[in-house]
């Protein structure tokens, strides 16, 4: 049944494919489901591309109880898709528009959301939106609860679009947030991979001094320079040692870690100049223990964003459109997605991953 003055695309199938998460700890299976129609105020998107993102992984290795999500539902947070079926008439002048979906489905009306911090939404204490608890991307089609979800996109684009909603969007969100303004300021980005290198991007457009990118792969120090990175180094230590040189011993002014894992962290404190932020994005186990008995930079500042604000996807989309941003993708099809996640968790792909139904 569709909503009270739905409108429709025609020739929608009954079913389609969805990428499904069943038991916490295993792998999701490829299944078979009714295709979802909006009721009034929502929207289905016949999904154009999905990225894969480690997070996915996280959620899939976790075990029982550990996140606030209801079994099973669908993955796949990064979206880009097409209008096909509006389930309220008044929403009828976006059937047929390509738009990326941001993935924080917050409720717009808290005191964060009036603030232009909808990515801490305090509404949201369960799922947090497609693919995080709530069906999403990995699929043939997709349903959002709300056009303001959206932000209009150019379907000539393609695939690298959906990397924006998430990777991108969180790269940019991590960098523009900071009391650090990059403009001639020595950046350490480690982990050139999929945000890292978008955030290589964000901060060679703001003409640091130097930025100095981390990864152990050759591959992604390569596309690090390509991107704007000053210098590429294997290594936290390799990086301590430049930053050193470069810096005439008193440290860098931003570092980002695109990690998280314990051997990044640690070395965090040898890497910062007095008044510096270190940034965590990645989630790869590390611990980081901070006090203000001087084992740490005078001044020092740790921030762990989240996600991005619907505000700034459209800054993103605009970047992109501009030429400043791009994601570098690999795509897959629906039916390759599993043995995808798998390149992923051994980092065998530099980028971005995506899925094209």
């Amino acid at each position: 049944m569709t909503g009270t003055g739905s409108a429709a695309a025609a020739g929608l199938p009954p079913e389609m494919r969805a990428l499904r998460l069943h038991q916490w700890g295993q792998a999701p299976t490829l299944d078979r489901v009714p295709v979802p129609r909006p009721a009034p105020g929502q929207v289905l998107l016949r999904v154009d591309a999905a990225g894969l993102c480690h997070s996915d992984l996280h959620i899939m290795d976790a075990n029982a109880g550990v996140l606030p999500y209801e079994l099973p539902f669908t993955l796949g947070h990064e979206v880009v898709g097409t209008v096909v079926e509006v389930g309220d008439a008044a929403d009828i002048e976006w059937m047929g528009r390509t738009c990326g979906v941001h993935g924080v489905w917050s409720c717009g009306s808290c005191r964060k959301c009036l603030a232009g911090r909808d990515n801490y939404c305090v509404t949201l204490t369960g799922p947090i939106g497609c693919g995080t608890g709530r069906d999403g991307g990995l699929a043939d089609y997709m349903l959002v609860p709300s056009v303001r979800h959206l932000v209009e996109v150019d379907a000539a684009v393609g695939p690298a679009v959906a990397p924006l909603t998430d990777a991108a969007l969180t790269a940019y969100h991590a960098v523009v947030s900071q009391p650090v303004d990059p403009a001639g300021a020595i950046v350490v980005v480690i982990g050139i991979g999929g945000l890292g290198h978008l955030a290589v991007q964000v901060l060679a457009d703001r003409a640091p001094a130097v930025i100095i990118g981390v990864d152990p792969r050759e591959s992604a120090r390569e596309l690090g320079l390509r991107l704007g990175a000053d210098h590429t180094v294997a290594s936290v230590a390799e990086a301590a040692a430049l930053v050193s040189e470069v810096s005439g011993d008193t440290g860098a002014d931003l570092v980002m870690d695109f990690v998280g894992a314990g051997q990044t962290l640690d070395a965090a404190d040898g890497l910062m100049a007095t008044g510096a932020t270190l940034v965590v994005v990645g989630s790869a186990g590390g611990h980081l223990t901070v006090d203000k008995k001087g084992s740490l930079p005078r001044g020092w500042r740790v921030e762990a964003p989240f996600w991005g604000p619907h505000r700034h996807l459209r800054d993103v989309v605009d970047l992109a459109a501009a030429g400043t941003l791009s994601a570098v993708v690999e795509t897959r099809s629906l039916d390759e997605v599993l043995n995808a996640y798998e390149e992923l968790r051994h980092g065998r792909a530099d980028g971005r991953l995506v899925v094209v139904p």
